[in-house]
């Protein structure tokens, strides 16, 4: 028998394994922490900058700046500390005063942020000297930038045209483009509602009902979404990008700056290195949390963790998932596809209708029809049994139907962190 601790919102909840086979922890590789985040930033900027000109070379006093970071759904990562480490550098060293700076949050299809949110996001230093803008996929002074090869046309916000833009972003294993981070601060960061969608409905496969066998964690070659992606990230052709890797913990590990696109990719092998995680064999149990707040905010956000999850458990095995997701769907549109799920027609509604939210939810459902989903959480139970999820807010009442005697099980306790493989 094993106690295991798990992170649920701002708390805690144990799980007691008793008789199982075997129970495996599956955790993101050692990698060390950064020590002095100062030095390691000046020095990525720098001397080590990839693929690039020091950032300094790049941005003179007289520019104006757009650095374009993530919304608070991705505060993991601790983007304020880089932020105000940027900010105090352009403005510090390369002589960029203030006012010539803006900071955008690519908010993409996400729902807008309290003021208290972004002061975090950018940290309180950097809020009361460089105007903060929020991103609006559906304004009406985005600007067209010309059309990818994939069909797509690319509109911006306008803060990043005619300015010199950086930007800031963490690098994880992502569903639908392969890795988050770099491009993605572009499309769907900052593009237009109609520019995201045209890129994401390529999940879909073209011709049946399902999702399209060329996208996936970790798959970038041959992965429409993200070439697509990359090809409007050109059209706005940033002056410099700067990747976070972290650990579970949101403790920066590496920073990998330099050339937007070549920089960032070093970070996705980084990544792959330490989050891909082989397994022999996949379980009969996964218990699997998304880390805690913030990382269960909102199950959008939360469905990373149990796809994760699913990657290593047998068809028709348990899960028991943790998250909290006192936002209960996140995106407005998230649980609205539960009508479609009702009357069978899920995959055709997305195709005339494509959100992201909408295949978020699509992608949830194909992972949740091949297993048995416990989850705790705040949402109401209701809501969840269409998407053959059976929640709880008691993890008692949750354990009482669970079996581990001879089952094979495995803990993800930071799941939105760790893609699981089998071995070939």
């Amino acid at each position: 028998m094993e106690t295991i601790t798990f992170r649920y919102g701002e708390k805690t909840v144990d799980i007691t394994v008793d008789h199982a086979k075997s129970v495996e922890y599956l955790y993101q590789k050692e990698i060390g922490e950064i020590e002095d985040i100062h030095g390691a930033f000046i020095s990525a900027v720098t001397e080590d900058a990839i693929d690039s000109p020091p950032l300094n070379q790049l941005v003179g006093p007289e520019d104006l700046v757009t650095i374009v970071v993530s919304d608070v759904t991705r505060l993991w990562m601790r983007q304020d500390i880089i932020c105000r480490e940027l900010v105090a550098y352009l403005h510090e060293e390369m002589g960029v005063p203030y006012d010539n700076m803006s900071i955008l949050i690519a908010l993409g299809t996400h729902r807008g942020q309290t003021e208290e949110e972004t002061r975090r996001v950018v940290s309180e230093e950097v809020y009361s000297r460089v105007k903060v803008y929020s991103h609006d996929c559906m304004a009406e002074d985005l600007v067209e930038l010309g059309t990818t090869s994939w069909g797509t046309v690319v509109k911006v916000n306008p803060l990043a045209v005619g300015r010199k833009v950086i930007l800031i972003g963490g690098t994880v294993h992502h569903l639908m483009s392969g890795y988050g981070g770099g491009r993605k601060s572009i499309l769907p960061g900052i593009s237009a509602k109609s520019t995201i969608n045209q890129n994401h409905l390529m999940c879909l496969d073209p011709a049946e009902p399902h999702s399209s066998h060329l996208i996936g964690m970790g798959v970038l070659e041959g992965n429409p979404v993200n070439e697509d992606m990359l090809e409007a990230a050109a059209m706005v052709n940033p002056v410099f990008g700067i990747n976070i890797v972290t650990n579970s913990q949101g403790k920066h590990c590496q920073l990998l700056c330099g050339h937007w696109e070549k920089a960032w990719l070093k970070s996705c092998q980084v990544v792959n290195d330490n989050c891909g995680i082989p397994i022999k064999k996949k379980a009969d149990v996964v218990i699997v949390s998304c880390g805690g707040y913030p990382k269960d905010l909102n199950l959008y956000q939360g469905v990373k963790s149990l796809l994760n999850a699913a990657q290593a458990l047998k068809d028709g095995g348990t899960m028991i998932f943790l998250a909290e997701c006192r936002d209960g769907g996140g995106a407005p549109d998230f649980f609205g596809w539960i009508e479609s799920v009702k009357k069978g027609t899920l995959d055709h509604d997305l195709r005339e209708n494509f959100t992201i939210a909408g295949y978020i939810f699509y992608a949830g459902c194909e992972a949740m029809a091949r297993a048995n989903v416990r989850m705790l959480t705040e949402i109401d139970p209701d809501i969840l049994k269409d998407m053959n999820i059976k929640a709880y807010s008691d993890i008692d009442a949750l354990m009482e139907g669970v079996d581990f005697t001879g089952k094979d099980v495995y803990i993800m306790e930071y799941g939105g962190f760790i893609v699981p493989y089998v071995e070939k």
